[in-house]
């Protein structure tokens, strides 16, 4: 049988790399637990690029999965960023004016359909303004 050594008595370069049966680094208290956001665009970087996840995955040592969901965050940041739009100043203004444009024509020509209605009909049916 294997006599279990305890990880304070070996080298840490010894240690470094190493792995267990189920995948995760044997050095537990080494293990990164949270990632900055940094580190983790330079391994998304990486596999956007076309490394292997498993390599890219092998080497931090984090579970493949949560590369995977990382990268889909990050290609949804990707989207939402280039569907944003950037609004423009002299844009809204424009808008405003073209808005009101519309408004004071239809408003332009309910006055002059009035006018006609009012010019159809004779002067006796017209009320007095007195």
């Amino acid at each position: 049988m294997l006599k279990k050594v305890p990880t304070q008595a070996v080298a840490p370069q010894a240690l470094e790399g190493a792995r267990s049966a189920t995948g995760s680094a044997c050095g537990a208290t080494d293990e990164v637990r949270r990632w900055s956001t940094g580190r983790k665009r330079s391994v998304v970087l990486r596999l956007l690029r076309g490394e292997p996840v498993d390599a890219v995955s092998r080497e931090p040592g984090v579970p493949i999965a949560r590369l995977e969901s990382w990268r889909e965050m990050a290609l949804a940041g990707m989207d939402a960023g280039l569907k944003e739009r950037h609004s423009d100043p002299l844009e809204a203004r424009l808008n405003e004016a073209m808005r009101r444009v519309g408004e004071l024509t239809m408003e332009n020509e309910i006055l002059h359909k009035e006018r006609e209605r009012q010019a159809r009909t004779p002067l006796a049916a017209r009320k007095s303004s007195k």
